[in-house]
């Protein structure tokens, strides 16, 4: 049976490495279950489609630092040598920066439609505030109105 909190351990994971296969070992859950979720929940498929794009975006970084650095190998805490493959990197990026790009896009306009929502909500109250205040000067200017 799935931990409670299995969904926020598998998409941690999957901004990490953008692995499926990692981040449901991390989870402790099948992959059959992840794509279920991911069909049957839209929120999980946003949090799985955000996640992937921010993993892709840590291995662009990575990318870049390595190739500014020269470091094509890494050494484990065994001492045994990894070798870092630019080209499946750069040929995994490329083959995911459709899918990234509209990801981005995505949260782009999520985040401007909530700000314009809030920018609005800002100005009803402004409005409100002048209405107030304006029926509120014309009924101390009235005869028998409160003194102001």
């Amino acid at each position: 049976m799935a931990r409670k909190n299995w969904q926020s351990i598998f998409i941690n994971e999957l901004a990490e490495s953008s692995n499926v296969k990692k981040a449901c070992e991390a989870a402790g859950v099948s992959q059959s279950l992840v794509y279920k979720t991911r069909r049957e929940k839209a929120d999980f498929a946003r949090l799985w489609y955000a996640a992937l794009a921010e993993g892709y975006d840590n291995l662009e970084m990575d990318l870049l630092l390595r190739l500014r650095e020269g470091r094509l190998e890494d050494v484990d805490e065994d001492g045994n040598k990894r070798k870092f493959d630019i080209g499946t990197a750069f040929r995994c990026l490329a083959a995911h920066r459709e899918n990234v790009a509209r990801e981005k896009g995505r949260q782009t306009l999520a985040d401007e439609v909530a700000t314009m929502k809030s920018i609005n909500a800002k100005i009803d109250k402004l409005r409100e505030n002048e209405d107030r205040a304006a029926a509120l000067k014309a009924k101390r200017a009235r005869p028998g109105g409160e003194a102001g």
